[in-house]
């Protein structure tokens, strides 16, 4: 079983979503949002914490000693499916890579995202990319 998925296995019954897990020498960055998408809150990532600590234990994937960082998405919040693309539209994303871009999220048409680069729409396929929120909204969503 791969890091993602104990990371998954130990929040699931906790109703959060994993968003990030990244794995640096010493260290491992997870990054969590409340499936009910109401803004994650310090006693969420406490119980997270605890609760992904006992399966990492338990399973013992990372060899040697590391620090295990849960956060909440924060601003470099990173965009990959379908409800994140509509749940953000209308605020700006980008998209990193050589081909990179920001663009205003359109809409979700079927399995494409439809951005708005400069005067043009730029469409990319769900799976195939990931992004990062480039503007914060006024309100949580």
């Amino acid at each position: 079983m791969d890091l993602w998925q104990l990371v998954e296995e130990a929040v699931e019954p906790l109703d959060l979503e994993v968003l990030e897990v990244k794995e640096a020498p010493g260290e491992v960055l997870v990054r969590l949002e409340r499936k009910d998408e109401k803004p994650i809150t310090v006693a969420d990532l406490e119980r997270a914490s605890r609760h992904i600590e006992a399966v990492l234990d338990r399973e013992d994937p990372i060899p040697g000693s590391y620090r295990l960082l849960v956060e909440s998405p924060g601003p470099k919040r990173p965009l990959f499916t379908r409800r994140h693309f509509e749940r953000f539209q209308g605020l700006k994303a980008k998209v990193p890579g050589p081909e990179g871009f920001v663009g205003r999220i359109l809409r979700v048409e079927g399995d494409e995202v439809v951005f708005q680069v400069g005067s043009l729409e730029k469409r990319l396929t769900l799976g195939t990319f990931r992004a990062i929120l480039a503007e914060w909204p006024e309100e949580p969503r």
